[in-house]
């Protein structure tokens, strides 16, 4: 044990250790030990010597693989080779980001880097040091690696013969599955960002897809899955799969799981023991049971493919049951299975059973009677004989020893088995009775002797023993010998017969897994409520009218995948997808999480699992690609900004109009003005190329660009007001919203309230230059024309003077804009809350409302006096005032009486009555600020004394 354990630790930290044993057996005394080379021991791979002769299993982890990495014309190439199961694979085509994920998610053995990755574009051979290549350099570069070059197969080939120490006649089979028309491995940050990489703070996916209890090999299968997605016609195989095994109503076996590693390198070694044996006559079984149940024959075909694609081995499916039933027969006809009880440990009154116990239970209970009949009829024979010769030997002396002394307090003895000699001896004092006069138990005193051990050592002052027990031992001792010797060499030479079936075996070991991880999934998918998606291929003819929705992604219902809908607790959205999204929407309003969720069902869907929906129709991406947040990388001298766009080119380059594309917050890492135009541009060569997606913004400057595109709808996560806070829905909807809840946000976190104050105010003085801005996007840069043309006009005009008129200008300007807006917005929200007051379908029914402006020093008209209005004042600062009076002059002069608020402007609108007038201010309060504007009263929206009388859009006489 403490040897295994040293062997754990060594392996467990990237060492190959070679161990010694000695030869077994007795040796004489100051002679030179023997020893041998027993075995190798590799990351992956433990040490397996002696195995088949102990009764217990052995845990065995996953098999490191030797890995080499390449860059071919179409892209990056890994090859992967494990000594254990002798076998290679050949990846190409990679990109840089799903590489490196695949190293992420892989323990390896040792790292060869071929030289072609010198070959970059930027000409230099210090590969990794500008563009592309940086972030594989930056993943190899911590880890032990070597070069090569030449052909990289056989070249990292021999490299494995070498580091091994392998015969060059040592062969490698080639599992290599074609990867064409698969899907690309997911990227490291797409990965991660679902937890199909578990990542602190981010919702495990692997946790929700099985039940808590299915771990190990099941659960390896189906992350493997994940991140690496089949071809459509595996994900439509392992789809029927499932939705027979939620339809089945017969039971189902254990499904038993060995490591197909494991299996491979014990036959190989000729070192499986009779577990290990017991074991594989399950998994065989197992898949016999399922041929001859007709319901679950049906799901036995259907995973020929999938497991194909696992293992890299074709085999057929008749071929299969046949070679499962000639191994089970084989295996069964040669071991004591499960509760088969044909073969006692010996047994003897006089003996200690523990003797008997431990020189017999390592090789007894192992192999059919019949096949050792005769030697463990020998190990009976000599069991007598020892019982028969300590009967002889000893009894006599403990029964005088009981009789004569023991009561008068005199030296004891008994008959006692040495367990680290594995003999069984007489254990007393040595005496001498006072009177001799043949009493029975005197010749065999006097022909007691001290016992030795192996090596002739006395072993202590207790122990003795006779010739004739020794003999006797001695016999017992060699036909035991022989008995275990003749059941391994039964068992190395059961390993011999199967490893011709290695093949098989293994595809039958690998087949149960993906059928105990599938059955986990479908149970687990039905307690959470989740669906089986339609999973479409893509048209790949554009002359072709799509009507299957295969360019479509409709998700009907779909809940974040760690919600356990099954619990009620998850908001459901709708996600009707056939062009590009841009999505707008405030913090905490659920964008990301929305992408997060979208980008699991995807994936789910295009590997044939279950999906958190209510009904989905899903296209089968050639690639699915998340990108949310950005890190800085101070050891590759990256700012967040830098990783964000190196992200982003992988995604343009890659992207196709079979992809899925999704990225939150983009350009939120630079200046804001730039960062907008980045992002417009990326907008458009996304729309230009064709694939679905999201993108979702802050930067609502990106609407006022003269964007191409063709392809892309708006789209914004829902708020609502309540309590006179707005609040969000994580709803998906139709429109834009440019409400960022920002300062709410900054508020629920603690910020000091002095510090929001002082940002709201920086922000309605900024606010007036943002739409300057905008307007020179437009390329209507008015205020340098009037700027450059005053200055022709008036030569004496001083730059102070210019900028004077500049700053009155754009002050002008920005009240007009913004008292356009308002207008417009009130008009929208008044029609729609009539709309719903009279359940009017048609807007025309609507009666028309006019608003009256009252500009600076200016007053209303006559007819205003003595009416109920509701109006609206504009601030200085650009905030507005929502208010109602019956004396709309008298409340005009007391707001202009106050300071900095002489030039103040107002529009209003009449209504008949009082009552009226409050319903309609509390309305405006609570709306307005959720279209983006900046009220100063937003408190008086939650009076309760606002809009108690009942409203009727017919009473209202507008002007």
């Amino acid at each position: 044990m403490n040897l295994r354990q040293t062997l754990d630790d060594l392996t467990r930290n990237g060492f190959s250790v070679c161990i010694v044993e000695e030869v077994q057996g007795p040796t004489q005394a100051r002679c030179r030990k023997s020893r041998f080379i027993s075995g190798h021991a590799h990351p992956g791979s433990p040490y397996v010597y002696g195995l088949v002769g102990i009764d217990h299993d052995l845990e065995f982890p996953e098999p490191m693989p030797v890995i080499g990495i390449s860059r071919s014309a179409r892209g990056y190439s890994l090859i992967l080779v494990l000594e254990t199961m002798k076998t290679y694979s050949l990846e190409d085509g990679l990109t840089e980001e799903a590489l490196v994920t695949k190293l992420r998610t892989c323990q390896y053995h040792h790292l060869f880097l071929h030289t072609s990755l010198r070959q970059n574009s930027s000409g230099t051979c210090r590969w990794g040091e500008y563009g592309e290549g940086g972030l594989l350099w930056g993943e190899c570069n911590s880890r032990n690696l070597e070069w090569i070059e030449g052909d990289p197969v056989p070249e990292l080939l021999f490299k494995v013969k070498e580091l091994y120490g392998l015969d060059d006649g040592v062969k490698f089979r080639n599992i290599t599955v074609s990867s064409e028309n698969r899907p690309q491995p997911l990227h490291l940050g797409t990965a991660t960002q679902i937890g199909a990489i578990p990542t602190e703070g981010i919702p495990c996916l692997l946790k929700v897809l099985l039940p808590s209890n299915c771990t190990g090999l099941p659960a390896l299968y189906v992350s493997d899955l994940l991140l690496n997605p089949p071809a459509y016609e595996i994900a439509i195989t392992i789809q029927a799969t499932c939705k027979l095994m939620n339809e089945i109503n017969c039971s189902i076996p254990d499904f038993t799981c060995i490591s197909s590693a494991k299996l491979v390198k014990l036959l190989e070694l000729r070192e499986a023991n009779h577990i290990e044996f017991c074991r594989i006559k399950h998994v065989l079984d197992e898949v016999l049971h399922m041929y001859r149940n007709c319901e679950l024959r049906e799901i036995l075909k259907l995973l020929m493919d999938p497991t194909w694609v696992a293992t890299g081995l074709k085999v057929d499916f008749q071929t299969l049951v046949s070679e499962c039933e000639w191994a089970s027969s084989k295996i069964g006809g040669m071991i004591s299975l499960d509760g088969e009880s044909d073969q006692k440990i010996s047994c003897c009154s006089f003996v200690p059973s523990e003797f008997f116990e431990d020189m017999e239970s390592s090789w007894k209970g192992r192999i059919k009677m019949i096949h050792v009949e005769e030697a463990f009829a020998e190990v009976e024979r000599a069991a007598g004989a020892l019982s028969i010769a300590i009967e002889e030997e000893f009894v006599p002396i403990t029964s005088r020893i009981k009789s004569m002394m023991a009561p008068f307090g005199g030296p004891r003895g008994e008959i006692s088995y040495s367990r680290e000699h594995e003999a069984v001896w007489f254990k007393g004092k040595r005496f001498a009775p006072t009177v001799w006069a043949g009493t029975p138990g005197e010749d065999q005193i006097k022909q007691l002797k001290p016992a030795v051990d192996s090596k002739g050592r006395k072993v202590g002052e207790e122990w003795f023993t006779t010739l004739k027990v020794e003999q006797a031992l001695a016999r017992y001792h060699e036909a035991g010998d022989k008995a275990k010797a003749r059941v391994l060499e039964l068992l190395r030479g059961l390993s011999a017969e199967l490893q011709i079936k290695t093949n098989v075996l293994v595809f039958a070991s690998t087949l149960l897994v993906i059928v105990k991880a599938l059955f986990a999934h479908v149970s687990e998918g039905r307690r959470r409520k989740w669906v089986f998606p339609t999973l479409a291929g893509f048209c790949t003819s554009k002359d072709v009218e799509v009507s299957d929705g295969s360019n479509r992604l409709k998700i009907v219902g779909l809940s974040p995948y760690w919600f356990d809908v099954a619990q009620g607790s998850a908001v459901h959205n709708t996600v009707d997808m056939q062009s590009f999204f841009l999505l707008t929407g405030p913090n905490g309003g659920g964008k990301s999480s929305l992408l997060r969720s979208i980008c699991a069902a995807a994936l789910l869907g295009i590997c044939g699992l279950m999906v958190p929906a209510e009904s989905a129709l899903i296209p089968h991406f050639d690639s699915i690609m998340l990108h949310m947040k950005s890190y800085d990388s101070p050891a590759d001298g990256k700012s967040s900004f830098q990783v964000e766009m190196s992200e982003m080119r992988s995604i343009v380059t890659r992207a196709t109009s079979k992809s899925l594309v999704l990225v939150d917050e983009i350009c939120r890492g630079t200046e804001t003005l730039k960062g907008t135009c980045i992002a417009g541009s990326i907008v458009e060569t996304l729309d230009r190329i064709g694939c679905l997606g999201i993108i979702s913004t802050h930067l609502h400057g990106i609407f006022s660009l003269p964007l191409n595109t063709k392809n892309t709808v708006h789209k914004a996560m829902g708020t609502t007001f309540v309590d006179g806070q707005t609040k969000p829905t994580w709803k998906l909807i139709d429109g834009i919203c440019q409400e960022s809840l920002a300062f709410e946000t900054a508020k629920k976190e603690g910020i000091p309230e002095t510090i929001i104050q002082r940002a709201e105010d920086l922000y309605m003085q900024h606010k007036k230059e943002a739409f300057c801005g905008m307007d020179g996007f437009k390329g209507n840069n008015l205020s340098a024309l009037v700027v450059k043309g005053s200055d022709k006009a008036h030569p004496q005009l001083s730059r102070i003077g210019a900028d004077t008129l500049h700053h009155e200008i754009e002050s002008t300007k920005q009240t007009e804009a913004l008292q356009q807006d308002v207008k417009k917005a009130v008009m929208t929200t008044l029609k729609k809350k009539l709309m719903e007051l009279q359940m009017l379908k048609n807007p025309l029914e609507v009666p028309e409302l006019h608003c009256v402006s009252v500009a600076a020093r200016e007053q209303p008209p006559p007819s205003a006096i003595g009416a109920s209005v509701v109006y609206v004042m504009f601030r200085p600062n650009y905030r507005i005032y929502v208010g109602e009076t019956d004396d709309l002059e008298g409340r005009i002069r007391a707001h202009r009486s106050k300071d900095g608020m002489q030039n103040a402007s107002f529009i209003y609108f009449v209504v008949p009555g009082k009552s009226i007038a409050c319903q309609l201010e509390t309305l405006l309060i609570n709306q307005l600020p959720n279209q983006g504007f900046r009220l100063t009263n937003v408190a008086d929206g939650r009076h309760r004394n606002f809009g108690s009388a009942t409203l009727h859009a017919g009473n209202i006489v507008v002007f």
